[in-house]
């Protein structure tokens, strides 16, 4: 499993600090790293934290017309897609024949994709093929081919992949999971909401327009089959809470009994195009196991012209930024402005970047790291994680619900993470991927079925523990479980997280909280359930594990009580995991900063005591600004909490909040004692 941000043997002295002295250089963002013009010292802290960090940021924001939020996360985000526009700028500026073949790969990738003018004028030339072989196929098993046809990574009421066995992560399995709906979540279509109801209307609309772009005939009654068969797959699929739960979708079965618990699905169609030699004995882990034979019925009973419909329409939707700007303009018109109310498409150019980085991430990367993130960084963010995890170990020994044999066992994990920083060690070999300035769909065909091989030949091999699963560029970070691993991306060492010329209290509310929460990860409901070597399997005595699910009960219900629109309240159990290494994370970052003190008082600067410093830095890495499309599909489809939940929901659990700001009984966000849950 890997939950990401968006990620003393004994005790750390004062020489070994987050970072260089406070003053050694001009900070990103204000005199020590916070910008307190930022702040609305007009609210209490104990009533709104986040708006007493950000307050004054927040009232004047504005969100660009090109994207759904602004914060700390989306200017990181503007600044790395700035980054890799220019990484292609210079591959542009050099002579063709100069570059290397991976350059060659990056640059026509990206060119044929800003290229807007060419793939107007080639018109649906490009999806032809595809958009032909869906309007001939003939029967069910047909369909099911076509679905599992790794090139082309069609959507399907179930799909697959390969995977990471739960209970042996030195072996890859074949994993298989609910999927193909065209709307974000079952929520989407079953829940009674106002503004969800006025969002399937658009829809229906939407693919209506689509159809009539591809010039299918009769597109409402199509649209509404269409719909409709949707619906019933949304009714069918399980709950996202459900879905995150490790002990309800581990469920290993051979290929054989997977056709006996869903006969109505053509399986040997499905992964007829995949190359995996599939007998009966095979072994596959399915995720939704009440969901499949009711997919599967699904499946059989709707009309193969219906499916073909769903098809086309699902094509259109994946490839529409690679065809002419009609249909990619419609595309974004409801899943950019319906469903996120952002009004503009972000900039050809940044497309572009995300889109090599993408497909091409460690060929971008490696030119990525070597122009912004040099090995000097990537030192001191190893020993910022060496930091943080020898807080952990020391805090275990404190813990007073906590067994000496649950502590034995806990310990053993942290001594035993893996971190990874920066990039990898070793670079993906991109050599069998076909790239053509002139054939950007073919492009992408060749990039899946690249990826989809690169996996596929793995399956019976011992797993690559050395492998990443995100890139440099990425502006975010994640935990493996089942590697038992943690892993941060260049990208994310930077302002506001990381500034080398930042007050250390600043810095460990940012990137130590990250640091934080990516270990705690292994340590939350989910990443609890993995021992030190990635199996799953329970670790804990009976009654701490009681104990434990008592305090992540009591946070659940904190979350469920916030309300970040009108009627429209976060999921204290689907956002668990997240909102558990939030709260693990902060308390762990700040007895890290303590220990970096070596038992000397934390200098005041501008008035802010050093605790107070540190949640003030915390508060800065959460500042977002969320459309309400934006943060109702985050809400109803993402595990992470909205930021600013995330920032009050974490500070008010913790007693050094209170008395470093004097939160009283009466506040808004008061907490009594025994209502604040201390896990760490």
């Amino acid at each position: 499993m890997r939950r990401s941000l968006i990620a003393l043997a004994g005790l750390m002295t004062a020489s070994v600090a987050i970072t260089a002295a406070y003053g050694a250089g001009k900070t990103e963002y204000g005199t020590w790293g916070f910008d307190t013009a930022a702040m609305d010292k007009s609210v209490k802290p104990g009533d709104d934290f986040f708006m007493y960090a950000s307050g004054t940021w927040y009232k004047t924001a504005e969100i660009p017309p090109d994207r759904s939020s602004t914060g700390s996360f989306q200017n990181l985000r503007i600044l790395s897609e700035k980054r890799m526009q220019e990484i292609a700028a210079s591959l542009d500026a050099k002579p063709y024949d100069q570059l290397t073949d991976e350059e060659k790969k990056l640059r026509d990738l990206y060119d044929g994709f800003v290229d807007q003018k060419a793939l107007d004028a080639k018109g649906m030339a490009g999806a032809k093929p595809d958009l032909d072989m869906i309007a001939h196929l003939k029967t069910h098993e047909d369909v099911a081919a076509a679905m599992g046809d790794p090139a082309l990574q069609l959507d399907s009421p179930v799909g697959f992949g390969i995977g990471i066995n739960a209970k042996n992560p030195n072996a890859y399995d074949i994993e298989l999971g609910q999927g193909g709906l065209g709307m974000p979540d079952r929520d989407y279509y079953l829940k009674d909401d106002a503004e969800l109801a006025k969002t399937r209307d658009a829809y229906k609309k939407h693919m209506v327009a689509m159809f009539a772009l591809a010039g299918v005939k009769d597109g409402e009654k199509r649209a509404q089959a269409v719909y409709d068969l949707e619906y019933k797959m949304a009714e069918a699929d399980w709950a996202n809470a459900d879905r995150r739960d490790v002990d309800k979708i581990y469920n290993p079965m051979s290929f054989g009994d997977l056709k006996k618990l869903a006969p109505k699905m053509p399986w040997g169609a499905l992964f007829s195009k995949t190359g995996l030699k599939l007998d009966d004995n095979h072994q596959v882990v399915v995720g939704e196991k009440s969901a499949f034979p009711k997919l599967a019925e699904i499946f059989a009973a709707t009309p193969v012209a219906v499916w073909k419909d769903y098809l086309t329409l699902h094509y259109l939707h994946t490839y529409a930024a690679y065809l002419p700007s009609t249909v990619d303009n419609e595309d974004f018109a409801f899943y950019g402005t319906t469903l996120q109310g952002t009004s503009q498409q972000l900039a050809r150019g940044a497309r572009a970047a995300h889109l090599v980085d993408n497909r091409m991430g460690e060929a971008l990367g490696k030119v990525y790291v070597a122009k912004y993130f040099p090995p000097e960084a990537k030192a001191k963010a190893l020993e910022l994680v060496h930091n943080l995890l020898k807080a952990y170990e020391a805090d275990i020994q404190t813990l007073d619900w906590m067994s000496a044999e649950t502590k034995a066992k806990a310990e053993e994990k942290i001594h035993k993470f893996t971190i990874k920083i920066g990039y990898p060690d070793t670079w993906r070999d991109y050599s069998p991927l076909v790239i053509k300035r002139d054939d950007l769909v073919g492009n992408i065909h060749h990039s899946n079925q690249y990826e989809w091989d690169r996996q596929a030949k793995r399956i019976d091999q011992p797993t690559d523990k050395t492998e990443w699963g995100m890139s440099p560029p990425t502006v975010n970070a994640y935990n493996n479980s089942q590697w038992n691993e943690i892993v941060f991306p260049a990208a994310i060492m930077q302002p506001p997280f990381f500034d080398p010329n930042a007050d250390d209290a600043v810095n460990y509310g940012g990137i130590g909280a990250v640091i934080g929460h990516e270990i705690s990860h292994g340590f939350d409901d989910q990443g609890a359930k993995f021992d030190a070597d990635g199996v799953f399997q329970n670790w804990w005595t009976d009654a701490d594990l009681k104990t434990f699910q008592t305090k992540t009960g009591m946070l659940g219900k904190q979350y469920d009580a916030y309300e970040p629109l009108p009627g429209l309240h976060v999921n204290g159990a689907f956002t668990m995991g997240e909102n558990v290494a939030d709260n693990a994370g902060i308390a762990i970052a700040l007895k890290a900063y303590h220990i970096s003190l070596g038992g000397k008082p934390a200098p005041v600067i501008d008035g802010f005591t050093g605790d107070q410093r540190f949640y003030l830095g915390f508060g800065q890495i959460w500042r977002g600004k969320l459309r309400d499309g934006a943060l109702r599909q985050q809400v109803l489809s993402n595990e992470h909490s909205p930021p600013m939940q995330r920032a009050i929901g974490a500070t008010r659990n913790q007693n050094e909040w209170y008395d470093a700001f004097g939160v009283k009984q009466g506040d808004k966000y008061y907490l009594a004692p025994d209502q604040r849950v201390h896990l760490w």
